[in-house]
């Protein structure tokens, strides 16, 4: 297992304290909750009732291929959203005040394919807390040897074409996750620096919560539609790619661009610089003032805000923008920001071809 990369603890008014301070001042000022908002319930009960829908009628309506395909494809990316904007903020502990209901709306994160305790372990503990860190953050490991994103993996002669091929891989991401990466991560040793040492209870619920989401999304649409099995899987496969490309995509612009860095442990093995610090770093903004994005990527638009405060349910995160900006500018540190998704996909784009060449 690796050893545990800490953060030094600066003393006098660092950048955390303040940013804290003057957020939560804003909150009791306004006499405003930190959990969900009519805003969130409203996408919460949307996003639920537009999968349903779309389940039901691709399992029981008589449609034409071509209709199914395309409710298929909307069914993908209505997961992700789901995924984005309630299960996210639910895992977090930052939907409700109330467990309960954080564990009922992370219980669905099962019924788009992904395992809500694998996820904490891999995101909220280990991301989180080592963001863009080689050799930590297990979530920069995309598709290990097919694309490079940091210096310190090895570059092979096919990466000079990655920033063409990396999309389209992109796009089998929530296949992956769901017939491997649940698997593989439960079963390591460690995620990261992060000891697997999982409740017996755990166990259960991976593999029975696994089988059936297959029960629900292939072995019954083969039951009931009245299509051969082979068309069925294939319907399964392209609900992946849609889910699976809009996942990757906000994942990739969120700490993959131009701006965003790498940094590695000292030879202590630990950093140079502290945690808020680091975060600012790591981590960009795009699409901020579309309101648009920010209703359907449940604020991880703003991932600036998200990991300073991932306890702050996200339909917050554009009032408290301004004051982590001008924070971060007063102590002299980076506000990583593409005003566009095109602008962030631009950037990402020149990073794959950047990485995958020799300088």
């Amino acid at each position: 297992m690796k050893s545990k990369a800490k953060f030094p603890c600066l003393p006098g008014n660092s950048f955390y304290a303040e940013v804290r301070r003057r957020v939560n001042n804003d909150f009791k000022e306004n006499n405003r909750s930190t959990n969900a908002n009519k805003l969130m319930w409203f996408k919460a009960c949307l996003f639920l009732t537009v999968f349903l829908a779309l389940y039901l009628m691709i399992l029981l309506l008589p449609l034409h291929a071509l209709i199914l395909t395309g409710l298929t494809i909307l069914m993908g990316a209505t997961c992700a959203f789901i995924g984005f904007n309630i299960c996210h903020d639910a895992i977090h502990g930052s939907f409700s005040s109330s467990k309960r209901t954080n564990s009922f709306f992370s219980f669905l994160f099962n019924m788009v394919g992904a395992s809500p305790y694998v996820w904490n372990i891999t995101h909220n503990v280990v991301h989180h807390t080592y963001t863009n860190i080689p050799g930590h953050d297990e979530d920069i490991e995309v598709a290990p040897g097919l694309i490079r994103i940091c210096n310190e993996d090895e570059l092979k002669p096919h990466q000079r074409f990655q920033q063409w091929y990396a999309f389209p891989l992109y796009s089998l991401a929530s296949l992956s996750w769901v017939f491997r990466k649940d698997y593989k991560k439960f079963f390591q040793k460690s995620v990261g620096a992060h000891q697997s040492k999982h409740p017996k209870v755990e166990y259960f619920n991976l593999f029975f919560y696994k089988f059936l989401y297959y029960f629900i999304f292939i072995g019954l649409p083969i039951l009931v539609i009245p299509l051969l099995w082979w068309q069925v899987v294939i319907g399964f496969v392209i609900l992946h790619m849609a889910q699976g490309l809009t996942m990757g995509l906000v994942f990739q612009l969120a700490h993959v661009v131009e701006g965003t860095t790498f940094p590695i442990t000292n030879a202590e093995g630990n950093m140079e610089e502290a945690w808020a610090e680091h975060q600012m770093r790591t981590t960009a903004n795009f699409a901020t003032e579309c309101r648009v994005s920010a209703f359907f990527l449940g604020g991880l638009n703003r991932q600036i805000e998200h990991h300073l405060f991932p306890k702050i349910c996200h339909v917050h995160y554009g009032r408290i923008s301004g004051i982590v900006k001008q924070t971060a500018l007063e102590f002299g540190l980076p506000y990583h920001e593409n005003t566009t998704f095109l602008s962030a996909l631009r950037s990402h784009f020149r990073i794959l071809k950047k990485m995958g060449r020799v300088e």
